[in-house]
Order: C-alpha cells, then sequence, then structure tokens
C-alpha cells in the first residue's frame, strides 16, 4: 500500500477544489456522477495534458496502466474512454473555464511583485489573439474563413510573471477589437497592443477609464500635428508629438489629443510608430513597453508546442472548450507550483520531469529542485518563454 503522496496529488493540491465544487452545482446539470466525477474527468484531462496524449484511448489506456495507484492519485470512479467522451460531450464546459479563471487570479497574486523589464509601478499587460485551426469536416459547427475552419483565443496577459489575466474562446471570424469590449480595465495601468485592435471608438474607453494604451498606428493614419517635443535621437527616438486623428471616423470617435512616436528599432533595421495616451513617460520608455508585447507571443507558442490544443479529443464546441480550459490551468497549475515552491526551474524543464513522474511518490520540491538541474540542451532562450 502507497505510504507517499502521489506527485500529481501534490500538484492538484494547488488547484481551488472549493471553486471548482461551487462551479459543479452552478453548471452541474443532471449528467450521472456516481461512477465518474467531474473531479475524475478533471485528472483525466489534467493527466492528458501533462503527459502529452494524444487521443481518449490513450488517455485511458496509460491510467489504467496505474489502476493500482489511481487511488492515491485522487480517481473516485472508473476510468473508460466511452465515459470520458461521453463527458467532455455533455458536462458544462463553463465548470472548467471557471476553475481557469479562478486559477489564473491566483497565479496573477503570486507574481504580483515580480520586476518587469521596464521600471514601472503600475500593472502592464499585452493584448492579442492566436488562432487555433480545425479540420472543417469534422469541425463543422465553426464558421469558416477562406475555407478554414477555426477559433481563436483572446487573451490578455499580465506581464509580471506572464500569467494569463482574461481568455475568450470564440470563433476565427471574430474580430480581435472586439474583445476590449469584454475587459475591466484598471485605472494607472497600460495595455500593449499590435495595430489589430486600433479600433478608436474602443480606444476612447481607456482614456475615460483613467488606463493608458500603447498602440502600433496603422500605415495612413491621417492626423493633425498639435505640438513637437524633443527628441533623444541617439536612443532611436524619431519623433514625439501631441496629435488629433484626423479620419472620417476616427476623429469623431477619438476626439482628444494623443501621443504619436516614431522610433527606429536599429537591431531590426525598421521604423516603427506607437499611439499612447500617456503624456508622461519617456518616449524609450514607451518603445520597449511595446517590445515587451512580445511575451505574449511567446505564451501562445509556448502552450501550442507544448500542451494540447491544437489536435482535440472530441469535436462537439463543449468538447473542444473543456480541453482547451484544462491546458490553460495546467499552464498556470505549473506557474503556482513553480512559485510556491521556490524552484528556478523552467515551465518547460518542469513539464518534462511531471511527464515521467505524475505517479512517483517523490516530493513535489524535490522533485522541481532536480528539474532545476536539467535544462543544458532546453530550446534556445530567444523563443521560450520565461516566468520572471
Amino acid at each position: 500500500m502507497l505510504k507517499g503522496k502521489l506527485v500529481l496529488a501534490q500538484l492538484t493540491g494547488f488547484l481551488p477544489r472549493a471553486t471548482f465544487n461551487e462551479a459543479v452545482t452552478l453548471y452541474g446539470g443532471r449528467y450521472p456522477t456516481l461512477s465518474f466525477s467531474h473531479w475524475d474527468q478533471l485528472l483525466c484531462m489534467l493527466f492528458a495534458q501533462l503527459t502529452a496524449r494524444q487521443s481518449l484511448r490513450d488517455i485511458t489506456t496509460c491510467l489504467r496502466s496505474y489502476s493500482s495507484k489511481l487511488y492515491f492519485a485522487g480517481f473516485r470512479g472508473s476510468i473508460a474512454k466511452s465515459t470520458l467522451a461521453d463527458a467532455n460531450e455533455r458536462r458544462d464546459s463553463r465548470i472548467f473555464e471557471a476553475l481557469a479563471l479562478h486559477t489564473m487570479h491566483i497565479a496573477r497574486g503570486l507574481y504580483a511583485s515580480e520586476p518587469l523589464g521596464v521600471e514601472l509601478a503600475q500593472g502592464v499587460y499585452a493584448m492579442d489573439s492566436t488562432t487555433v485551426d480545425l479540420c472543417l469536416g469534422l469541425f463543422g459547427w465553426t464558421p469558416s474563413t477562406k475555407g478554414r475552419a477555426g477559433l481563436k483565443l483572446h487573451t490578455l496577459l499580465d506581464l509580471r510573471g506572464n500569467i494569463p489575466s482574461v481568455i475568450s474562446i470564440t470563433t476565427a471570424r471574430v474580430h480581435d477589437a472586439s474583445f476590449i469590449d469584454r475587459l475591466h480595465l484598471e485605472a494607472g495601468s497600460f495595455y500593449v497592443m499590435d495595430r489589430g485592435y486600433f479600433h478608436a471608438a474602443r480606444l476612447i474607453r481607456f482614456t475615460t477609464a483613467a488606463a493608458f494604451f500603447v498602440i502600433r498606428t496603422r500605415e495612413k493614419m491621417q492626423h493633425q500635428v498639435l505640438a513637437e517635443q524633443t527628441c533623444d535621437f541617439a536612443a532611436g527616438v524619431m519623433s514625439d508629438r501631441h496629435v488629433l486623428l484626423a479620419g472620417q471616423h476616427t476623429a469623431a470617435a477619438y476626439p482628444v489629443p494623443v501621443r504619436l512616436i516614431e522610433f527606429h528599432d536599429a537591431e531590426r533595421e525598421r521604423t516603427l510608430k506607437f499611439l499612447t495616451n500617456n503624456f508622461e513617460l519617456d518616449a524609450t520608455v514607451v518603445a520597449r513597453l511595446y517590445k515587451s508585447r512580445w511575451q505574449i507571443e511567446l505564451f501562445f507558442k509556448w502552450i501550442k508546442q507544448h500542451l494540447r490544443i491544437k489536435a482535440f479529443i472530441g469535436n462537439s464546441p463543449n468538447a473542444v472548450s473543456i480541453q482547451i480550459w484544462t491546458a490553460i490551468t495546467a499552464y498556470v497549475l505549473v506557474a503556482i507550483a513553480r512559485k510556491q515552491l521556490r524552484t528556478p526551474a523552467s515551465l518547460h524543464a518542469i513539464l518534462q520531469i511531471l511527464s515521467l513522474n505524475l505517479f512517483e511518490k517523490t516530493p513535489l520540491a524535490q522533485l522541481l529542485a532536480n528539474a532545476a538541474g536539467c535544462e543544458e540542451h532546453e530550446e534556445p532562450r530567444a523563443t521560450q518563454l520565461h516566468l520572471l
């Protein structure tokens, strides 16, 4: 009989179980749970994410091979391919969404004091979306764009720790800028966006909420210059102006002054133009803020490479949503464990170690301490995501 606590049980101990139970009570419906509970379902899906399982049969076959240890890992029901498939099809995905969002909230609290690449006391967020391509023949419920089906993950990433703050799953046809409508803007915080979010009527929301935006401008943005500021040409600042938007629609939608900065990136030999409603920061800091937006690109690349959100084990909207939300939960759960146990290991190293040891009895702190020394063959630093 096992005397120690299994790694999987230690890891899921960081999850807000009470929040999950509340979500089950709220969205549980009438689907039977006596032989296979919502928690059993969650453990199956987390196991699939952490060990890179490819199919329902793959998940259940591997779990059954640990039949003598399943109880000690937290499972209470029987594991069967048809049961897991039916649960993913019929149980409300909002249960798993609520867990993921609350877990994200916990992680953000743990990383709230982490330093940024820019010396700012305020919060800094990067906003972007990534498309998950789907097969139109299997996922006919997704509206196609140019003959291709797909979903979008709209994400607001807290750059203190690279933890998602808000995530929304939509079809690929939904415009990126509409994501701004879902946000509760924090006064004093900075929101960094690419030009796809340029929408004057939505940008004015930041100004009225006393929040700041940094966004790359469109190529031919019409504007009227109100004032010219002195520039540090040696630092790459080509111009720093106070302007009014003068386009047919933008002038009425955003009628107050905004700051237009032109910056030359010597490293990549390109010139970029940014708009911001902050008139106090040095122009070079604004440019560095925009550069920090690259962290969200690395976040998307990381989850697509190391978690299961490109190949799905169910074809219904509900099953796809459950898989995506459990992938996000797995990412954030590993980040929480990393912070709580104070290990310097990267997320990639931690996932590699966990994937081979979920049903071992090694203390998690010891396991992750060992992971810190196993990173010499990691992918190049320029392409991997680091939690600060």
